[in-house]
């Protein structure tokens, strides 16, 4: 729709103008008949059906008979046709492309059309029914009995704190942190924990998601029986005492007065329970907790066995192991209700703390206090100023960042000898950068567009070495040498904006490489689903890959003409329309991060490209500018992965009205990490359950 001419602030010749300009403009894209909405159809016919027509329906995706009242109807395709419009997907690059002001116009147009197709849709996302990944359970039992060691060892936590750096009610990061990586060192495994408990396996993560994904979370019989067996083996443990569980004396430790071990069993049970199944405990299942341990007693045994057998049992039982909403009795009417507020105490908890709630948490919810707006910001506020935060910046940004994949990788030895020292890999510093870089942004409360451009990072001489001319490490110096104990990493300036952030690091440019060569394309789907949030679909079977090394009649051509071959087929050419120019933007860096200006043939180094048609850029400065020349978008992005992984489900089309929120808000605040934080919290999505 033309702008009004009362919302020009310019002069008047100026408005005038300029909407006859954006009006003449649009009736070439719509028909002057009819109001915006009778005109979506011809914006389709012009644009749209040569593919998605009843001749061609690319995508199962026909649009010859679509209309608004079509579109009310079907809130995922609304969604899909908004998402394409937005990143500029479509039209293809060589079919006729709508004016700027004309895509704007059908944007506007679409909008309220979604809001209107989610409130018809009798469908809304669903959190699922699912048990704790290992990482929740461990911290669980953890808190269940205020344990001073860990249940058992994750190596899916990548950092280990040294000298207790993480103190989030600072609002500061140190600047030294000394820390260990846990996947590739085996010192940092060792760690108080108790003996005799072992881990059941990792849990896999979900494709572009995370491990707490209900969909990969169920409890086989199988399964179940191993839980059993772990409950057991973690009150068995020889490590269980008085000197390693806090609640020892409060709850194992025999009563002085034993003329009434029932009411004291009974005493003891009820906010045990409470805390570890997250909600009151109905009498009838109280008594039938209570009625297990004196019998125990009954039978022979000592108080303290008998409360250790259940709270094996309590361990083992699914109201411990599931996290799930209860169906309530407006379960059959169509659309989102709000959670309960013992439900959000829940969902705050696994989402921040990735554990069960605490006493506040649950008083509050208990007292139905816990929803409104204001006390969910206190309580937002208050668990991001707590030590316990750092159970999230050990599980989201890992898995957000994909950095696990750094792991398989193995550069050639003989191309890159800085990569190895000793006989271990630089990998183990390259992990812990980004994930510091995330952690103090969260911690100092930064804008989010400090992870894409900052003006900070940490680094330990051995990172600093392996950067070669881009880093401050000289390079006629010996190789650091040392062990991997402690790994001592310090704030530094980029001075150089070539480097640093979550884009252009070593780690991401190592894991998105090959053992001989970069790979543009796998450099281009990271950040295609890591920084976009839209991770393109999986290549046709049939495509075969690129070897690593060019044939005979390739030596003299660049990675970028080798790969052009790949854009010829049309089931392949618009994923690579979308991918390739991220993907190249970073070909500066070589396998294992460092910078290069041409390849080994001499051949010059092309990073230019187009961000969604629209932000052109010559090099990879010119690409973060790019980036946060529409930080909406980034920070659209992130939303959506903090969100699902909130909530462990992919998102739906009733989830862009909250992102829309959680955007305009968190834009307002200057973008700052902890405001994102709280908005997700106070989302619709977040507060409501279908």
């Amino acid at each position: 729709m033309p702008p009004k001419l009362s919302e020009f602030k310019i002069l008047p010749w100026m408005a005038i103008l300029s909407v006859a300009t954006v009006s003449v403009t649009l009736a070439n894209e719509f028909p002057a008949a009819g109001d915006a909405s009778d005109r979506l159809p011809s914006f389709l016919e012009k644009h749209c059906v040569r593919c998605h027509g009843q001749d061609a329906t690319e995508g199962d995706v026909d649009l010859t008979s679509i209309d608004r009242e079509s579109l009310t109807q079907n809130a995922d395709l609304t969604q899909q046709l908004t998402h394409v419009l937005d990143n500029r997907e479509m039209p293809p690059e060589e079919e006729p492309q709508p004016t700027p002001e004309a895509r704007a116009a059908l944007l506007e147009l679409l909008n309220p059309i979604l809001h209107e197709a989610v409130r018809n849709s009798s469908e809304h996302a669903r959190s699922p029914i699912r048990r704790m990944n290992r990482f929740q359970y461990n911290n669980a039992v953890t808190d269940l009995f205020d344990l001073r060691c860990i249940v058992f060892t994750l190596p899916e936590r990548t950092m280990r704190i040294h000298k207790g750096y993480f103190q989030p009610e600072t609002g500061k990061m140190p600047e030294t942190v000394t820390v260990g990586n846990r996947p590739l060192g085996k010192s940092q495994m060792i760690e108080p924990r108790l003996a005799g408990v072992a881990a059941f396996p990792q849990d896999l993560r979900a494709e572009h998601g995370f491990d707490n994904r209900g969909d990969h979370l169920s409890l086989s019989p199988l399964l179940m029986d191993e839980f059993l067996k772990l409950g057991q083996s973690i009150t068995e443990s020889p490590d269980f005492n008085r000197k390693r569980v806090g609640i020892w004396p409060t709850f194992f430790a025999p009563p002085a007065d034993t003329s009434n071990i029932e009411g004291v069993i009974e005493q003891r049970l009820r906010p045990f329970l409470e805390k570890a199944f997250r909600q009151p405990v109905e009498e009838e299942l109280l008594d039938r907790y209570v009625d297990f341990t004196f019998g125990h007693i009954k039978r022979g045994h000592d108080f303290s066995t008998a409360m250790k057998s259940v709270a094996s049992a309590t361990i083992s039982s699914p109201r411990f192991l599931y996290l799930y909403d209860r169906r309530s009795d407006a379960a059959d009417s169509p659309g989102p209700e709000e959670v309960s507020d013992i439900e959000l105490a829940s969902r705050l908890s696994f989402f921040l703390w990735g554990s069960l709630p605490d006493q506040e948490l649950m008083s509050l919810a208990k007292a139905d206090r816990l929803n409104s707006p204001e006390t969910l910001r206190q309580q937002a506020d208050r668990m991001l100023h707590d030590r316990k935060l750092k159970r999230f910046c050990d599980s989201f940004p890992t898995q957000w960042l994909q950095l696990d994949r750094i792991l398989s990788s193995v550069p050639n030895r003989e191309q890159f000898p800085r990569f190895y020292y000793s006989k271990y890999r630089t990998s183990m510093h390259m992990m812990l950068e980004p994930l510091l870089l995330f952690e103090t942004v969260l911690i100092e409360d930064l804008p989010i567009t400090q992870l894409i451009d900052p003006d900070f990072t940490y680094r330990s001489p051995k990172l600093e070495f392996a950067y070669g001319p881009t880093g401050s490490w000289p390079e006629g110096k010996p190789m650091p040498g040392g062990g991997v104990g402690v790994l001592n990493f310090k704030r530094a300036p980029i001075t150089d904006r070539r480097v640093g952030g979550i884009i252009t690091n070593a780690a991401v440019m190592t894991m998105t490489s090959g053992p001989d060569r970069t790979q543009p394309i796998t450099r281009g789907a990271w950040v295609a689903g890591v920084i976009f949030n839209d991770p393109p679909d999986p290549p046709p079977a049939d495509v075969p890959t690129l070897p690593e090394t060019p044939g005979e009649k390739e030596e003299a051509l660049t990675l970028r003409q080798r790969l052009a071959a790949h854009r010829k087929r049309a089931d392949c050419r618009g994923c690579h329309e979308q991918i390739d120019p991220l993907g190249f933007a970073l070909e500066n860096f070589d396998p294992v991060g460092q910078w290069r200006e041409q390849y080994n043939n001499g051949a010059s180094i092309d990073s230019s490209g187009t961000l969604f048609r629209q932000h052109s850029f010559s090099s990879v400065i010119e690409f973060k500018e790019a980036i946060l020349a529409d930080k909406n978008r980034f920070c659209r992005a992130l939303a959506g992965h903090l969100l699902s992984f909130a909530l462990g489900r992919e998102l739906g089309p009733a989830d862009e009205l909250s992102l829309d929120a959680i955007v305009q808000a968190v834009g307002q605040e200057d973008y700052k990490m902890q405001t994102l934080i709280r908005e997700i919290i106070l989302s619709e999505s977040f507060r409501t359950k279908s």
